[in-house]
């Protein structure tokens, strides 16, 4: 496996004429993950602790920016939505991975992950949804906080302190430093501002997907949902355990949007046992 500062590090490929930033980790069958859309947010920031657990574990895990997110190119003018997040992911299992993949989708990546299961269901082995988006609900206050976030240190403490977590000792000066220190990377800010402007129930909505095409869902599907979480109401998943034929659903008490963080080694053990 790469050194941890590899890892992290991560590399650039090109992706349909796109510079794309990925990180790679392991040999076997491909585990794909999708990570959210709050401030600062990185493939690496979201999937950190579950990259090499995967990759010690037998898998090739892969973790991608996504186009407007993190340091995959931007382009002047240029506007994104599930639409260009689907075709990107599309060409990534297409052309990087070459087969079916296992995808993990967090938050939007979970309804990106949801959308893309219904559209590509030959390209899905199987499908993990972490607190995920995708199906109808009201905008929370978390959120509308997450999508109107303006750079400060303080207020990057208290959103990860108070609407990403359930314990807030999880904000420690070294993680809201890094998720500070990216969200004002040349340019981030600007294309993060622009992507959920008010009022921001209109973006919810957007990247609903119908309930006739989540019942069409095939694949094993595991849903994983923190019982505290802030963000994304946790109804959203047990709508999606009920819509989804083959769907389980693991709730964490004591735990806030961040599964993969506050609960990294039941999530990553969970991961690796559904996948096997």
């Amino acid at each position: 496996m790469k050194s941890e500062v590899a890892l992290a590090d991560g590399e650039f490929i090109d992706l349909r004429g796109r510079r794309t930033h990925v990180h790679r980790a392991g040999s076997g069958p491909a585990v794909v993950m999708i990570h959210g859309s709050g401030p600062g947010v990185t493939a690496w920031a979201n999937w950190r602790l579950a990259l090499p657990a995967l990759a010690e574990a037998g898998y090739h895990a892969h973790a991608y920016d996504i186009v407007g997110f993190g340091y995959t190119e931007r382009r002047d003018g240029e506007k994104y939505g599930i639409d260009a997040w689907i075709a990107q992911l599309t060409a990534y299992i297409e052309d990087v991975v070459g087969a079916p993949a296992m995808l993990v989708g967090n938050s939007l990546g979970g309804a990106l992950a949801l959308r893309f299961a219904t559209i590509h269901p030959e390209l899905v082995a199987r499908l993990v949804l972490m607190g995920p988006a995708g199906v109808p609900f009201t905008l929370t206050p978390a959120l509308d906080r997450v999508w109107g976030y303006t750079p400060g240190v303080e207020s990057m403490r208290k959103l990860i302190a108070h609407d990403f977590a359930f314990d807030p000792s999880i904000a420690t000066d070294d993680l809201v430093r890094l998720r500070y220190e990216a969200s004002i990377q040349p340019g981030f800010q600007e294309a993060y501002a622009a992507l959920f402007p008010a009022p921001r129930q209109q973006w919810v909505d957007a990247i609903v997907t119908p309930d006739a095409a989540i019942r069409g869902i095939s694949v094993p599907t595991l849903i994983v949902h923190g019982r505290d979480d802030q963000v994304i109401p946790l109804e959203n998943s047990l709508r999606l355990l009920h819509l989804i034929p083959n769907a389980q659903l693991h709730v964490f008490g004591q735990c806030g949007h961040w599964t993969q963080v506050e609960k990294a080694r039941d999530f990553n053990a969970l991961l690796i046992h559904f996948f096997r």
